[in-house]
């Protein structure tokens, strides 16, 4: 007995005809092409195995870390030109307040300049540390000074003042004010005026 109706054979001859244009034949798309579940399965694993390899390798974490160190330093550099261009103007460099930071009165008494403010004409603004938990340390004796940051790398970083990322050896003591509001906010990077090391 033969069946009626349209049957999968009918299908295919009426996607056939409608391939046709022109005069031309266009031949048929072949149906049942394509990946499989496990293919896929296996595309997606080794693509995650990759990825994680690559953020294993590349450790977003330490860059960031390096990124706001090499500031750090930036920062430094641009105080140390000012604390030169405020040395050439009067003959010394600027005192520090008790909470070492630069004092901007040139004549008598001490009046601090925050991180982040004005210090007219010697810088627009003086740069602060870009994390809030950690800030910059300045020390001077008016014919020396010495500034501090806390390099969240510490040792691993080769411009540290240790290997091992310890505290510099001339830093004001950090039990009282340190670089940072933790214990790992040591003043292990320093730069100092050309007559004395940091």
């Amino acid at each position: 007995m033969k069946k009626r109706g349209f049957t999968q054979h009918h299908f295919y001859n009426v996607i056939r005809l409608c391939f046709i244009k022109n005069g031309g034949v266009y031949p048929a798309p072949e149906l049942g092409v394509g990946f499989t579940l496990i293919e896929l399965l296996v595309v997606i694993g080794v693509l995650g195995i990759i990825m994680g390899s690559a953020v294993f390798t590349l450790n977003p974490f330490e860059q960031l870390q390096k990124s706001r160190d090499v500031q750090r330093k930036n920062d430094l550099a641009q105080i140390q030109r000012a604390l030169e261009t405020f040395y050439n103007d009067f003959g010394r460099y600027p005192e520090n307040t008790s909470e070492y930071k630069i004092d901007k009165d040139t004549t008598v008494g001490v009046s601090g300049v925050n991180w982040g403010d004005s210090w007219a004409p010697y810088i627009t603004t003086l740069p602060k540390d870009p994390t809030s938990g950690r800030r910059y340390i300045y020390s001077s004796d008016s014919q020396t000074y010495r500034l501090y940051a806390s390099l969240e790398r510490g040792g691993k970083d080769s411009n540290a003042c240790k290997p091992d990322g310890a505290v510099c050896d001339n830093a004001p003591p950090t039990a009282t004010f340190p670089c940072g509001s933790t214990a790992n906010g040591v003043c292990n990077y320093g730069v100092s005026s050309p007559n004395v090391s940091p």
